[in-house]
């Protein structure tokens, strides 16, 4: 398939401890508005999602922010969107995201980002897209993720082909080459218990 035309990044509403979480993030919006891939995300001004936000706008690219109104009432909403889609729930923003985008990609985050991508991996294990999903892991922040998703396949509970659909890795022009490359599939969820050992 080729490059993406919105994608997704879920990443955190904090900056993170150390510097090269927003270096990573800014680097990697940069790419996306040089790319003309336009940017969907959580919608705030704060922590790395303002932070990628911020650079695909400063490098001349487009934005497409997704918030529930509770928190645009924080005072958290980011101003300078090019399109800004306000919803009631999280829920409704998790829909609404997934609606206008054509990949996911989780720079570090904490639980909001591990739930919106984990939702996305399970809509693509059931065969709901098939777009690619992919971790750019900063720092090793998902090194300890990657080993579960691996010891999952180890213990039956994950197909070696979902597994291999998902990619991990630091290097964003990797990532990009990996997504123009990527073939979308289905491999059916369920495991046939009998061809798993007792």
């Amino acid at each position: 398939m080729p490059l993406p035309t919105a994608l997704c990044v879920y990443c955190g509403s904090s900056p993170g401890k150390h510097p090269e979480y927003e270096e990573s993030a800014r680097a990697f919006g940069t790419a996306m508005a040089h790319r003309g891939i336009a940017l969907v995300y959580g919608g705030g001004k704060v922590g790395l999602m303002g932070t990628v936000a911020d650079a695909v706008l400063a490098a001349g690219g487009k934005v497409i922010g997704v918030i529930p109104r509770q928190l645009v009432e924080r005072e958290v909403a980011h101003a300078g969107l090019t399109e800004m889609h306000v919803v009631e729930t999280m829920h409704q923003r998790k829909t609404r995201m997934y609606e206008l985008s054509d990949a996911f990609v989780a720079l570090p985050g904490g639980f909001g980002t591990m739930d919106e991508m984990f939702e996305m991996l399970t809509w693509a294990q059931l065969g709901l897209h098939k777009y690619p999903c992919a971790f750019l892991n900063v720092r090793g922040y998902y090194t300890q993720l990657r080993q579960m998703m691996d010891h999952m396949v180890n213990e039956a509970f994950l197909r070696t082909e979902q597994r291999e659909s998902i990619w991990f890795g630091d290097d964003k022009e990797q990532l990009f080459d990996w997504m123009s490359q990527y073939e979308g599939g289905h491999t059916p969820k369920w495991i046939d218990n009998s061809s798993v050992k007792a």
